[in-house]
């Protein structure tokens, strides 16, 4: 007798929100890595990133986006056109809502051409921060739209509820295909790309609210060996006194920056990492479409 033929499914699944409704969060906790740049700040993703997942016979291409919020700067308009090519671009989207939100973001995303004709599932996120009465009640007017979702799944990452029932809901709406990708890899981003994002994870986490939104980094050059690896990175700003809250007095939070940033990159790559990170100002860079797209935020 033959053996059935093992029927997969896989599928790019857009995972958006507002700025801060805990996507990245999420992801991580899907995926089992620190992949997706958290932070307490709005707007702290910028690009899109995706995050491969495998539930049983299904290959899940998870796109991290940046939440979904009005333009204004040039550097706002990239970050949500990435937002919405991701959703056109999707076989499905999450819509992450914190279960404490009123419903009005949801009828946003209803409102928007790209979630037209296109499946979608509500994730209500943050379920540990209510109490149960007014989860139960936040449900209840989810459903006068339960004919625009497919499924409506509570999700607390802190409490470990509702990874199954989600990855499950998931596979049911994605297409029969084989596997895109290698099932080994956990990501399509490059090695630069992720520690760029864990290195502005540093910036944010350690400046609290001094830290310019007119940040970014570049990775200058990897210098890799079986020991160490040597990592040479840029931090760019807009103005000298930007430069100079990074740097700190006498250098001390810019070390601070590198000793966090140092740590996660050592967590991710599972090797010792030399870090050398140097601080450069570069005047209306965000707002500067040239400026913007040698920076890899390429705009439409």
């Amino acid at each position: 007798m033959f053996d059935k033929k093992i029927e997969t499914k896989a599928g790019f699944v857009a995972v958006v929100g507002r700025p801060n409704a805990g996507k990245s969060t999420l992801l991580n906790h899907l995926v089992g890595e620190k992949l997706a740049m958290v932070s307490k700040k709005a707007q702290a993703t910028r690009k899109r990133m995706n995050i491969i997942v495998m539930h049983g016979d299904t290959q899940i291409i998870f796109v991290d986006t940046p939440g979904i919020h009005k333009k204004e700067r040039l550097l706002n308009k990239f970050m949500l056109d990435e937002a919405l090519k991701a959703m056109g671009d999707s076989d499905l989207i999450l819509f992450l809502a914190p279960a404490s939100d009123k419903l009005i973001e949801y009828e946003k995303f209803l409102a928007l051409p790209q979630s037209q004709n296109l499946k979608h599932i509500i994730v209500l996120t943050k379920i540990d921060h209510i109490k149960q009465g007014d989860l139960l009640k936040k449900l209840s007017e989810y459903q006068k739209y339960q004919e625009n979702f497919e499924a409506i799944i509570p999700f607390s990452v802190n409490k470990g509820v509702g990874k199954e029932p989600l990855l499950s809901e998931i596979s049911k709406n994605l297409p029969d295909s084989p596997f895109l990708y290698d099932t080994e890899i956990l990501t399509t981003d490059n090695i630069r790309d992720i520690y760029k994002e864990l290195i502005r994870e540093a910036i944010f986490e350690n400046l609290s609210d001094e830290i310019p939104y007119e940040s970014d980094v570049i990775i200058e050059r990897i210098e890799e060996s079986d020991s160490l690896d040597r990592v040479f990175a840029t931090i760019i700003v807009e103005k000298e006194t930007q430069k100079g809250i990074i740097v700190g007095n006498g250098g001390e939070t810019i070390k601070r920056v590198g000793k966090t940033a140092r740590k996660q990159i050592e967590f991710f790559s599972a090797k010792k990492i030399y870090l050398n990170l140097f601080v450069s100002v570069k005047k209306g860079w965000s707002k500067d479409r040239e400026s913007l797209e040698k920076f890899g935020y390429i705009l439409q």
